[in-house]
């Protein structure tokens, strides 16, 4: 199969190269060649950064009547990122390195700076030892007397970092942590003795509470239920009219009758309230001993009443009338 592309021209026997035209180019011309930012640099225009390595199309043209030991010297033209300011800059051979020319300033310069200071003194130095072999003498002095400065200040730095490698730092951790522990400790240890402090002194403050109470209840129990004085009244004068007996069953149902009314037919009530019966076994000795009191009272009222049988007819409807009232009790 054939190449698609030919790499070989063929040329006729009779070709000759002399007869092919020149062409006259200028000098100063530009080509266009794709390159990286050498250094870092601002836009004096607008200020914004160009970082090393930024790749851009650049021109390119040969700088007239400038040579570093039969090299030529190129300069190139690239246009800022941001305001499309142009900004050019050319080699330096003399130094490895790019100068910068016209749109920018170069950032990082003060090391550069630095740098060529330091040989601009070394040169001024040799051009002075050169006709001087005093100076010579007195440098060499100097800089004997500098590097034992050095090495002085370079032992002190071993000696102190072999101080520091004797230093056992897991030890040292572990004492931190352990006084770290206990102190730990020590905070929770105060404040449980704190939270029992609390707890007692709430203990102790209920326990008043409750004994304050008690004595409340006492004294409300030791005081003897408020009365009546109408009630006193009422018993004195039923027990002088009627008797002992009969005064005290008027006192019962007087005051039966002001707390729940009475229990004839003629009243409102008298329908509605309905005694209770007692129970069959719990009531049992209570109906009993209730009922030898009321045959004891019936017996001490008939005693009194039957000396009035001989008497008048009202004594008789009297002593019916008593007879009745037990009967309903």
């Amino acid at each position: 199969m054939s190449e698609r592309k030919v790499l070989n021209k063929y040329y006729p026997p009779d070709f000759d190269p002399s007869k092919i035209p020149k062409l006259k180019l200028p000098k100063d011309r530009q080509y266009v060649v794709r390159l990286m930012a050498p250094f870092n640099m601002r836009c004096k225009t607008c200020g914004e950064y160009i970082y090393k390595g930024k790749k851009f199309n650049a021109r390119k043209e040969t700088v007239q009547n400038e040579l570093y030991m039969g090299l030529p010297i190129f300069r190139f033209y690239i246009k800022c990122t941001r305001c499309l300011a142009e900004i050019t800059f050319k080699t330096d051979p003399e130094n490895t390195d790019y100068a910068m020319e016209h749109g920018a300033t170069r950032n990082f310069q003060a090391e550069k700076l630095i740098e060529e200071e330091e040989k601009k003194i070394q040169r001024e130095r040799e051009e002075e030892e050169l006709n001087n072999p005093m100076k010579v003498l007195e440098n060499r002095t100097r800089d004997s007397k500098m590097e034992m400065e050095v090495l002085e200040n370079l032992q002190e730095l071993k000696e102190l970092n072999q101080r520091q490698a004797q230093v056992d730092f897991e030890s040292m951790l572990d004492q931190y942590k352990e006084l770290e522990k206990r102190q730990k400790e020590k905070e929770q240890e105060e404040d449980e003795q704190e939270t029992k402090e609390m707890l007692e002194r709430a203990l102790i403050k209920r326990l008043r509470d409750s004994d304050s109470d008690s004595d409340h209840e006492e004294e409300k129990q030791s005081k003897p239920a408020a009365q009546k004085p109408t009630d006193f009244l009422t018993t004195d004068r039923t027990t002088e009219t009627q008797g002992p007996c009969t005064g005290v069953k008027r006192q019962k149902v007087e005051s039966w009758e002001r707390s729940v009314g009475g229990l004839g037919g003629k009243s409102a009530l008298g329908s509605l309230v309905v005694r209770k019966k007692p129970a069959a076994g719990s009531q049992t000795d209570a109906a009993a001993s209730k009922t030898a009191e009321t045959c004891a009272t019936a017996a001490a009222c008939s005693n009194k009443t039957a000396p009035a049988k001989n008497g008048s007819s009202l004594s008789l409807l009297g002593a019916y009338s008593d007879s009745d009232d037990s009967n309903s009790d």
